[in-house]
């Protein structure tokens, strides 16, 4: 049977087999760490790139109900490609929020047509980052952090600041650029496979149609959406990588854990504080992906709204994406934590990599302060205020 990547049950079906792929090799990647050349490359192979681009410029036209259940299935077997993947998957669509109507209609065609991938450094507390005026152009210099997955885009998404301006400058420019230079100084405990190095800037080019919109507060609230999709894809990777922490774990205990000398049973399956300790798993997984689910339906609603989306709407949509990413962050971290009280001493092996579930969220979940969505979240309670509009809310 051939597939049809337009189809939303075939393009989900191709995701799974990927995601099955990617983890047969994904603790041998985490120990490698380096570029993600080889899982791009797949992405590309698979057809998934252009899988939010509208149907009319060439792309595959999935709501991100379904596109954040596929970064979820990604995440479950590599919690780096389920970042890179979700990463593109907002940066795509960023023309059509934050850009011209002729932005927008270039980069949805030109993904769609040659199957591009993108990433970003666009993180705005990094200010080292100048741009300054040359003619009708611009040039750049300085450094910027966390460049995730820079290193094999087609598409590089940057911010940066000019002097006396206030807000910074979104920008596009192709990989074969020059004067960008990896620092190549991503060495943490987790996510090894997004090369999140830093870049400098060697008096880079951007030309005036490479710039996102005028440095300015937004006019209307679908311009700042993209923020909140962002906030949930990141929920949609810790719950991938939750499930592929409990799927792990649950495997190993049925084929290799021991029950206790006192428990009085046989089998680590009849151990009565394993099912204990199972049972809560289990809730806390469906309670999280609940509530993310229900959030993704109040996205999509939005982002059908386009420009017509209200600043009340909008802010009820960051509430429920909040309160999402608060549970997804606060389950993930104490079930990756958790599985080795039911798998026991010998899970601690290194061939089997149950570590890089707690290294990659706990890693990735320090984006930006969960306390301050609670905080958010507990305004509009008690208050009736929306979150303040940033890059994170």
């Amino acid at each position: 049977m051939v597939l049809d990547i337009t189809k939303p049950k075939d393009y989900i079906d191709i995701a799974a087999s990927l995601s099955k792929e990617l983890a047969e090799s994904a603790v041998e990647r985490d120990a490698k760490a380096g570029v993600p050349e080889e899982e791009i490359n797949r992405l590309r192979e698979t057809g998934l790139l252009p899988l939010i681009v509208p149907k009319q410029y060439g792309g595959i036209g999935a709501t991100w109900i379904d596109a954040l259940k596929i970064v979820r299935k990604l995440s479950k077997a590599d919690g780096s490609i389920g970042q890179l993947y979700g990463n593109h998957l907002n940066l795509t669509a960023l023309g059509h929020v934050s850009g011209t109507p002729a932005q927008k209609e270039k980069y949805y065609r030109e993904t769609a047509k040659n199957n591009l991938f993108w990433a970003n450094a666009i993180n705005t507390r990094d200010t080292r980052l100048k741009i300054s005026p040359e003619g009708e152009n611009f040039r750049v210099n300085g450094v910027k952090s966390f460049g995730t997955g820079i290193a094999v885009a087609d598409y590089r998404v940057f911010s940066a600041l000019q002097d006396g301006v206030e807000l910074p400058f979104i920008f596009i420019i192709p990989k074969d650029r020059e004067g960008l230079i990896s620092n190549q100084d991503w060495d943490n405990i987790g996510q090894r496979r997004t090369d999140s190095s830093s870049y400098t800037f060697n008096n880079v080019l951007v030309e005036k149609d490479e710039i996102l919109g005028p440095p300015e507060p937004p006019d209307n609230a679908f311009s700042t959406f993209l923020g909140i999709i962002a906030q949930l894809t990141k929920t949609n990777v810790y719950l991938g990588i939750t499930k592929g922490a409990f799927a792990a774990a649950r495997e190993y205990t049925k084929t290799n854990t021991r029950p206790w000398i006192t428990s009085g049973v046989d089998s680590a399956t009849q151990d009565p504080y394993i099912l204990h300790n199972y049972g809560d798993f289990w809730i806390e997984i469906q309670g999280a992906i609940a509530l993310a689910d229900s959030a993704a339906e109040k996205v999509q609603a939005a982002w059908e709204k386009d420009i017509e989306l209200t600043h009340q709407e909008r802010g009820e949509v960051a509430i429920a994406v909040s309160a999402a990413k608060a549970l997804a962050t606060r389950v993930g971290i104490d079930i990756t934590n958790r599985i080795f009280e039911v798998t026991g001493t010998r899970a601690t092996a290194t061939k089997y990599g149950f570590d890089r579930y707690w290294r990659d969220l706990r890693t990735f979940t320090l984006h930006d302060p969960v306390d301050y969505k609670l905080r958010a979240i507990g305004d509009w309670v008690l208050n009736d205020q929306l979150p303040v509009i940033t890059q994170y809310s």
